[in-house]
């Protein structure tokens, strides 16, 4: 038996890969002919055959994830497969609008649904400040959300199968598979899905790590823009706000965040680094200066990977 009682898979384990690499190839003796073109051919039938005369209903956020398995899945199906964007009021700024734009460029085919649910997200997660409370509110309501695109879309949830990008970091984080590990977070992607859901999951990229689905979507022909996008939680900035994610708290956010992630690729570090992101914190207050004036304002946090 042979085990290590560290991470070998992470960036910052020194010749982690290599490691890995040994035990694949020296002791169990695999050849690696495997590519991430025979997964892309494989996967494609697997969702064929499990989707069978049944429509695939993806609820798509432009991410790296979704916009890789969305078109994993199009590819596939075609027209059978129908995307949705669930606008929480969370996202990024204009994320929906150039969501939709960027994808239905780089999709040939693909028609983007965007539903504005800011409201009802707003009005559930009034006065709660803490984390994971937010983070099941949130989940809750995407399911919501997804059962009603589909009535909107008057398809039977019976004649449908719900695409979720989910990875295999999201498993690992959510539940103990295919060995021990700790749960971590519960996450909106794995868990808490209602048992009253009528819909089957289609979750392709299953046990994929993050820089596996970058090959994927090089594999598909989706352009660097699609593929290095950083990594933003299912949750989106509901979490990155610390206390009430109301709608002030979220715009002022917004806009932090906004103009961060733009002068990131104005310098050009945006590219050179694995994430960036910015977290509000409502509830303190420092002093500052503001042209001639002192101020005494939000702290907002800035943080880059």
């Amino acid at each position: 038996m042979w085990g290590v009682q560290f991470h070998p898979e992470v960036t910052h384990t020194p010749s982690g890969a290599q490691i890995i690499k040994n035990f694949v190839r020296d002791i169990c003796g695999c050849k690696g002919t495997w590519t991430m073109k025979d997964f892309a051919k494989r996967q494609a039938e697997s969702i064929v055959a499990k989707l069978g005369n049944k429509y695939c209903v993806g609820a798509v956020s432009g991410g790296v994830d979704s916009s890789v398995c969305a078109s994993l899945v199009h590819a596939a199906v075609g027209s059978r497969f129908r995307p949705f964007l669930v606008d929480t009021g969370l996202l990024r700024k204009d994320e929906a609008k150039l969501v939709k734009e960027r994808l239905e460029k780089h999709v040939p085919g693909m028609q983007l649904k965007v539903i504005d649910a800011s409201h009802k997200f707003y009005t559930a997660l009034s006065g709660v400040t803490e984390p994971e409370q937010k983070r099941k509110i949130i989940g809750r309501l995407f399911i919501e959300c997804f059962d009603q695109a589909v009535k909107e879309m008057e398809l039977p949830h019976e004649n449908c199968m719900l695409l979720q990008g989910t990875l295999y970091p999201d498993v690992i984080e959510s539940t103990s598979f295919r060995g021990p590990s700790t749960i971590i977070k519960s996450h909106h992607n794995v868990g808490g899905l209602p048992a009253q859901m009528k819909m089957g999951l289609l979750e392709p990229m299953r046990l994929l790590f993050k820089d596996e689905v970058r090959a994927l979507g090089r594999e598909l022909g989706l352009p660097e823009e699609s593929v290095m996008r950083h990594p933003f939680p299912g949750p989106g900035l509901g979490i990155r706000i610390i206390g009430e994610a109301n709608q002030q708290n979220a715009s002022t956010l917004m806009t932090a965040d906004d103009i961060y992630i733009q002068e990131l690729r104005k310098t050009g570090h945006y590219d050179k680094i694995g994430q960036a992101f910015a977290v509000l914190l409502p509830t303190v207050k420092s002093v500052g200066v503001m042209g001639d004036h002192r101020t005494y304002e939000n702290v907002c946090v800035i943080r880059a990977v």
